[in-house]
């Protein structure tokens, strides 16, 4: 047998069930998987259990393609169903449009030796025997996909140490970061699995470090659950974690609902977005330690926002957003124009109130709690990366909503929900704040804009485009404080806050 085959006992009828979970969360689009064996081994009961898993519905009606050769389902990732029992001749699966298929999703195939040679090479090949009252699967196939299920495996295999191994696995969140989500359910109740793998470093980009280093993202789940910890020990709302494997990236932590900023018709909920500055206001005047010791005694040492992590992330304009806005990259003397201009904006920083920063806090990665009160009603589920830098970054990714239209009129009313509850909690530089919110609405806005780009330039993802221009407006009003001029300047000078055709 191929080394870098994998066996895997199905005890059951259920263990097969589990398995079809198992490998739906290591589908990719593009994937074409043979699904061997004897009639009654089982190859029908583990492609169903894959769909469901897929579709989210465990009753969802999966009807066996015996007669129809294919049934397609639109899913998460489109998912193909062939049976080729009845194929009469190998010729015939010219007809079935194998290519187009494998173009718009994935691939399930059962009876795949009765196309010959004319299937596409698999990703998988899942052989499936039966042994007494069991049955044993065997799964060979590219190294890519092979490696994907191994991880898929793993989670199964923490969740079963957790006590929670008979858990139905469905997928949750991932696309723009290394970071996935699943949720976990069990007559216990429902969970979150976070599913974040220690990254290889990128190429050294400045002073011998990467990208990842000097913009002092998290590279393992130490982080989150050092974070974590203080949030809750402060009586925020921050999920429980009820197992960790931190060498791994695996987490098993509390679901805090589902709860969303936004009403049925998609458009922010004013109480609630003030709600969350309220939120921001009580953390910004509590003291944060700079270094964590965990529960379970890790240490983690909270980097700062510096001027280095700052620059790194706005020269994501001139490295991606104003090829894309310009039809070139540019020179290097306009590189130093640009890097002149911020730094001339960031020396203004020096004295800005400084906090811990969660560095995402905006509607995605909050959790809208209706029945609970006081800081118990929102709930906070993103803050790997956070940092101890300017307290008015995270009322600027607030109020300005990367994922959601906030209107000017609404912007002021968040910002003014955390400016009373500031005063209202001891003295406060309103001054000193507006303009440090403004530089930073600029600098993030500044770095969504090339992250974006790079998104749909670099990882295929053209979806993010579709925000540029609301990403385009929230930076012109953040432009507009007299402290950002040299930026506004250098910004309108290169027509980088109009409409793009490319």
């Amino acid at each position: 047998m191929d080394k870098s085959a994998l066996e895997i006992a199905l005890g059951d009828e259920a263990a097969t069930q589990l398995f079809g979970e198992d490998i739906s969360l290591a589908v990719r689009p593009g994937d074409l998987i043979r699904l061997e064996g004897d009639l009654g081994a089982g190859k029908t009961t583990l492609a169903r259990a894959l769909i469901r898993a897929m579709a989210g519905d465990p009753d969802l009606e999966v009807p066996s393609p015996t007669f129809t050769l294919v049934q397609s389902y639109e899913l998460r990732i489109p998912v193909h169903h062939l049976d080729l029992y009845r194929l009469a001749d190998p010729d015939e699966i010219d007809e079935l449009g194998i290519d187009e298929l494998a173009g718009s999703g994935a691939i399930l195939v059962e009876w795949p030796e009765r196309a010959g040679d004319r299937l596409p090479a698999a990703s998988l090949i899942i052989r499936i025997e039966q042994e007494g009252g069991s049955r044993r699967a065997t799964v060979s196939g590219e190294p890519a996909a092979l490696a994907r299920l191994r991880r898929s495996l793993a989670i199964r295999s923490f969740l079963r140490d957790a006590g929670w191994g008979q858990g139905h696995r469905r997928f949750l969140l991932g696309d723009a970061s290394t970071r996935a989500y699943e949720t976990v359910e069990t007559e216990q109740g429902v969970r979150i699995l976070m599913n974040a793998p220690k990254q290889p470093d990128g190429p050294p980009i400045r002073d011998g470090k990467p990208y990842s280093q000097i913009a002092h993202l998290a590279e393992s789940v130490l982080p989150f659950v050092a974070i974590d910890e203080a949030l809750r020990s402060e009586g925020f709302c921050a999920p429980e974690v009820y197992a960790a494997d931190i060498d791994s990236g695996l987490l098993l932590i509390e679901h805090l609902g589902s709860g969303s900023f936004l009403s049925p018709e998609g458009e922010p909920v004013r109480e609630r977005y003030e709600e969350a500055a309220r939120l921001l206001a009580a953390i910004h005047v509590k003291p944060w330690s700079e270094e964590i010791c965990t529960s379970a005694d890790a240490k983690h040492a909270i980097p700062r926002y510096d001027r280095g992590a700052m620059m790194i992330e706005v020269e994501l304009v001139t490295d991606w957003y104003m090829p894309y806005a310009t039809g070139r990259p540019p020179e290097a003397s306009v590189r130093g124009e640009f890097l002149d201009a911020w730094n001339a904006v960031f020396d203004r920083l020096e004295n800005a109130e400084t906090s811990l920063v969660l560095r995402d806090y905006h509607s995605p990665n909050l959790i809208w709690r209706e029945e609970r009160q006081g800081l118990d009603r929102l709930g906070l589920v993103d803050f790997q990366d956070a940092m101890i830098g300017p307290a008015a970054y995270d009322v600027a990714s607030l109020a300005m909503d990367a994922r959601v239209t906030i209107p000017a009129e609404l912007e002021r009313a968040i910002v003014q929900a955390y400016v009373e509850a500031r005063t209202a909690a001891g003295p406060f530089d309103r001054s000193g704040f507006e303009e440090a919110y403004a530089i930073m609405a600029a600098q993030r806005n500044s770095k969504i804009l090339g992250i974006f780009v790079r998104l749909d330039r670099r990882d295929g993802k053209p979806q993010y485009l579709k925000h540029l221009p609301r990403i385009r407006a929230y930076l012109g009003r953040a432009l507009a404080h007299p402290s950002l001029a040299p930026v506004a300047q250098f910004y309108r000078h290169h027509g980088l806050l109009e409409e793009t055709a490319a």
